[in-house]
């Protein structure tokens, strides 16, 4: 069986996962994409061999050519591109976040009813630093976690205010975190102090403070103008020892008197492994008829919820708000 995917959105990630379904996944080929960018959908199409472009997302869904979708498409649109694809009955990757707020992705775990056809596109949750991050910071490793710190900064944001910097950026440490210390977050607050000249109608940085369950406090940073370059950090600190990322970088460059790394320009090279992952057990699952191992939506819901918190912190000049589940 092949199973035909349909992607809604072929801007940098949609395109980059077309790329890989037709290069690197086994079982699946992209049978049809749609982007609100006509001439950018037909490109993608043409690279796609026999892939044919739907006038907009709708029609990608209700194609007869399309088995399963993929929605990359802006975080505005996804609440109704996932509400079609269960009218559709056919199973749907949906980027984060599921949905601009928990509200909506209650709307969307209630249409889905019993049914396992949504997954979210966490993906942190296969990088292999992540998972080795994982093991290294076990308990018998480096002792009962006490506090974490993550740093998340990009190059260039597009446009965007300050609660998008939550809901399309934070989101992912949102998830992964407490995927990461086996504990959902309890409470957040936001906080910021002078923004960056590159930062337009957006705070940039932001500093969050998360607090989880098991009573871990964890520091979030996240800078998306930061312009060097694409640069995650996360670090573990337990009471007998600290668990980090290593210098996100494979090459050191020794010349002209000094020595130097290079960062990428994006996320696709950071966590191109973790997307070929990611889809290739997504294509596995549909195939072979069984729950995937990615998130689910309950997942995204989670996420949402704490995204909300800190929306509302932020709103409140920073107080500590508790996330209601």
């Amino acid at each position: 069986m092949t199973v035909r995917v349909g992607i809604i959105g072929v801007g940098v990630m949609g395109a980059d996962h077309a790329r890989k379904i037709n290069g690197s996944i086994s079982g699946a080929e992209v049978s049809v994409v749609a982007d609100f960018d006509a001439e950018r959908a037909k490109s993608v199409a043409a690279e796609m061999r026999d892939a044919a472009v739907a006038a907009d997302g709708l029609e990608l869904i209700a194609s007869d050519s399309v088995d399963a979708v993929i929605v990359a498409s802006h975080d505005s649109t996804h609440a109704e591109l996932v509400h079609a694809a269960l009218a559709a009955n056919k199973p749907v990757l949906c980027e984060k976040p599921l949905a601009p707020t928990a509200e909506e992705c209650r709307k969307i775990i209630a249409a889905q009813g019993v049914r396992n056809l949504i997954t979210v596109g966490f993906m942190r949750r296969f990088d292999p630093a992540y998972n080795e991050l994982k093991r290294a910071s076990s308990a018998d490793r480096i002792g009962e976690t006490l506090v974490a710190h993550c740093v998340s900064r990009n190059v260039v944001a597009g446009p965007g205010d300050s609660a998008a910097t939550i809901t399309n950026s934070a989101i992912h440490e949102l998830d992964i975190m407490p995927w990461l210390l086996g504990s959902p977050i309890s409470e957040v607050s936001w906080h910021a102090g002078r923004t960056s000249k590159h930062s337009g109608i957006r705070q940039d940085p932001q500093i969050m403070l998360l607090r989880t369950e098991s009573d871990v406090l964890m520091t979030v940073e996240l800078f998306v103008n930061a312009r060097y370059g694409y640069d995650t950090r996360c670090e573990i600190v337990g009471e007998d020892g600290v668990a980090s990322f290593a210098v996100p970088a494979h090459v050191i460059v020794d010349s002209e008197l000094k020595r130097s790394i290079e960062y990428p320009l994006d996320w696709v090279p950071r966590y191109a492994e973790a997307y070929r992952l990611e889809l290739q057990e997504w294509i596995d699952s549909i195939e072979q008829n069984r729950p995937s191992t990615l998130a689910d939506a309950d997942a995204g819901l989670r996420a949402g919820l704490v995204a909300d918190a800190l929306v509302l912190s932020m709103n409140s000049g920073g107080r500590t708000v508790a996330v209601e589940y």
